[in-house]
């Protein structure tokens, strides 16, 4: 990426994403290998009149060598201080951007699935609070790294694929564009739209069907979210880009049946899950089978009560650019965005009439995996049983 498209990256991220203000404290999490994206975003940042920008690194190899070494009762232990610094940064009301893209794949695969499934880090539960507290502007981007590019083009010399990566990244987050802010605005107005349609259906529950999947799910009273998030203080953002869903929070104890993933998921630890199925009864998952990461998956939805349990049902149209690319990209800030997806863990109270709020899901995780594709259809079923259109070949019914 030269200067000039880095320098345009970043103040998309910063400007728009974030929508960072002025005299404000920036925190980045990152990664070793992302530095030279964290340099331009810091400038970027400060251009804007920033009071502070705060970067957090995380190591994985420091990770591996905890699940390797570490005593088993140490595993789940969080340092105190790292939730209080997310606490902080929310009473601050600081701005937070994150850098998505794996830059070590694969590297706990020789180590025990079910211990490196009891460190989360660098998740943190005080993440989700802030993010429900809606008191810090936020954004998620990716960052190509050469070790992320070979594994999505791996036929590809090490030069090519890192370029074909950027090339990919640029056009999703539409830098390619003149304007990429005014076509990011068209876009998001297409997504708000679409979820105001489904919130006014006041759908009960949601019926999914396609190759190895049928599965209902219950919904609360609740609006659908998309694109843009405002927090307490009124000020809007982007919280992932790129975007394209929609979504709200379900009814935590009415899921029923069998759904299978139609993407790899990759925990944030770098753990690729392959070929998951996931069987729930009483609105619990009690049957997560893979053909590669299982274990460490169905360790991590023992977390918490809350862990085996949807927080979220997302829905995505075939009109984005990801989907439309046909790559995996092993990043679940991508590929959940290139097909509609649902997510064990902690809800978003925020979404559901206050009336309801108390019974969306609570848990220490949140972790989204994939379950649409063009075969994948998606009915509602209203409060008299009758059952709605809603998605079917990746385009919208209502």
């Amino acid at each position: 990426m030269d200067d000039a498209t880095l320098s345009r990256f970043a103040d998309l991220v910063v400007g728009f994403g974030a929508n960072v203000q002025d005299d404000q404290i920036v925190a980045i999490n990152c990664e070793p290998g992302k530095e030279y994206v964290v340099r331009a975003l810091a400038e970027s940042a400060y251009r804007r009149g920033a009071r502070f920008v705060d970067v957090s690194w995380f190591d994985p190899w420091v990770k591996r060598a905890r699940i390797a070494y570490a005593r088993e009762d140490t595993l789940s232990y969080v340092p105190p201080w790292y939730g209080r610094r997310v606490l902080e940064l929310g009473e601050q009301r600081a701005a937070r951007i994150a850098l998505s893209g794996p830059v070590a794949p694969g590297l706990l695969n020789d180590l025990d699935p079910v211990r490196a499934g009891r460190d989360r880090l660098p998740a943190v539960k005080e993440g989700i609070q802030v993010v429900n507290d809606r008191t810090t502007n936020w954004t998620i981007a990716p960052c190509p790294t050469p070790a992320w590019a070979q594994m999505v083009f791996p036929d590809l010399a090490p030069d090519a694929a890192l370029t074909r990566l950027e090339e990919q990244l640029l056009h999703v987050l539409r830098l390619d564009e003149d304007d990429p802010i005014a076509a990011w605005r068209e876009r998001a107005d297409a997504l708000v739209g679409a979820a105001s349609r489904l919130g006014e259906r006041r759908f009960d529950a949601l019926h999914y069907e396609g190759p190895g999947t049928d599965l209902t799910i219950g919904l609360l009273p609740s609006s659908w979210q998309a694109a843009r998030f405002d927090t307490v203080d009124g000020i809007e953002h982007m919280p992932n880009l790129p975007t394209e869903e929609v979504f709200t929070t379900p009814d935590p104890a009415r899921t029923e049946g069998t759904v299978t993933a139609t993407k790899p998921l990759v925990l944030v630890d770098g753990t690729v899950v392959r070929d998951l199925v996931v069987r729930f009864e009483g609105g619990r998952a009690v049957d997560v089978g893979a053909s590669e990461g299982g274990e460490t998956l169905a360790t991590i939805t023992r977390t918490d009560d809350g862990a085996s349990r949807l927080g979220e049902v997302a829905l995505v149209d075939r009109e984005g650019r990801i989907g439309n690319l046909g790559t995996i990209f092993y990043d679940t800030l991508l590929d959940e965005n290139a097909a509609s997806h649902i997510a064990l863990g902690q809800g978003f109270p925020f979404v559901l009439d206050e009336a309801h709020r108390d019974r969306a899901n609570r848990s220490e995780i949140h972790i989204d995996f994939m379950i649409g594709s063009n075969e994948l259809t998606v009915t509602g079923i209203t409060p008299a049983g009758d059952r709605v259109p809603v998605l079917a070949g990746g385009r919208w019914q209502i």
